[in-house]
């Protein structure tokens, strides 16, 4: 699969041996459109250029998707943050009904998702959709309770991170993150807290119908579910600071470490936080390369029909490229890079 079409810088000390091809392939996407598997051309139905890059929601573009997720028994009724479930097709002929290039790119991608899916949930795209969808599929799934949310030093990470690196302590909460507690030492750790509590709540269901319908319940509650969001991004900051100690110590990192870092905004875990994790909700989501850092955090690989890409290579993108084996499996729907729903009601068994 492929890591998308992001600028490859060289190798840190320390590179894994085992991403060395990947980065090569990764500098074959972006010059010449190439399959990674192979390296040869191959022909594509492309959208627009715009869709090249990360680019997020205008104001107006969200306030539509806020009127259209009200809940169909009125205005009265809670928000939904996810969706009911539509078919698939039928929802994208209600969205693609033109005959652009951007519409047909449209219309193939779901005609081929649809082999593998029969409905999809539409996410509200507030700029934490990224992590609405990924963590909303997670949190449904019936499975057990992931190991690291058992960890008893889960909720020993906020004060043993911020003491030892201050600047974390501008850290800036999501616009409808309402913590309890004054400090933010105590403030994530009610965030992690409640993690841990709800997926519990929730792996304990019995019923895949039953777990459904509580996790559409909690992401109906807006303190809980931003409160969510809040303890999932500072797990992708502990992330984020274990990959660079490990790149500056010259051990092996995942290669999309190097290209976190290799930006100019943010070349170490401060500026990853100041520019980048502190604008989720605010300004901007999730950009392609948080993905995989937002993939670690929660230890799940996330696989992502990305439909700009449709008749590429980069169609089917995972993140992390070669993930565990023992690493549960969501999926989500990105139309542009920007933007995530949820695919649901699968046809036939899928892998990554």
């Amino acid at each position: 699969m492929s890591r998308g079409t992001m600028l490859q810088p060289g190798a840190w000390p320390g590179e894994s041996c085992a991403e060395k091809p990947a980065r090569e392939a990764g500098a074959a996407a972006l010059e010449g459109e190439k399959a990674v598997a192979g390296g040869q051309p191959r022909a594509a139905v492309r959208c627009p250029a715009e869709h090249e890059e990360d680019m997020y929601r205008a104001a107006d573009e969200i306030e539509k998707e806020k009127e259209l997720l009200i809940h169909e028994r009125g205005s009265s009724e809670p928000r939904l943050s996810v969706a009911p479930e539509m078919d698939i097709m039928d929802y994208c002929k209600k969205e693609w009904r033109g005959n652009t290039q951007k519409a047909t790119c449209m219309k193939k991608g779901y005609e081929e998702v649809s082999q593998k899916f029969t409905s999809i949930r539409r996410v509200r795209g507030d700029n934490y959709c990224a992590l609405r969808a990924t963590l909303f599929q997670a949190m449904s799934q019936p499975a057990a309770l992931p190991s690291w949310l058992q960890d008893p030093e889960l909720t020993l990470l906020p004060e043993k991170l911020i003491s030892k690196y201050s600047w974390i302590n501008q850290w800036k909460p999501g616009l409808k993150f309402e913590g309890k507690s004054e400090d933010l030492v105590d403030k994530i750790k009610e965030s992690l807290t409640l993690l841990r509590k709800k997926w519990t709540g929730l792996a304990e269901l019995r019923t895949a119908e039953a777990r459904q319908i509580a996790c559409d319940e909690l992401f109906t509650n807006e303190e809980e579910e931003y409160s969510l969001y809040e303890a999932v991004k500072f797990l992708m900051l502990s992330r984020a600071i274990e990959l660079y100690d490990d790149k500056e110590k010259g051990r092996e990192v995942p290669f999309f470490s190097v290209l976190l870092f290799a930006r100019d905004t943010s070349g170490d875990p401060g500026q990853l936080l100041r520019n980048h994790l502190n604008q989720v909700g605010h300004a901007g989501g999730l950009e392609q390369v948080e993905m995989f850092l937002l993939a670690y955090a929660v230890r799940h690989t996330i696989q992502v029909y990305r439909l700009s890409k449709y008749s590429t290579e980069e169609f089917i993108t995972v993140y992390p490229t070669d993930p565990p084996r023992d690493w549960p499996v969501v999926t989500l729907i990105a139309e542009d890079d920007r933007h995530y729903n949820i695919p649901v009601g699968v046809c036939e068994e899928t892998s990554v």
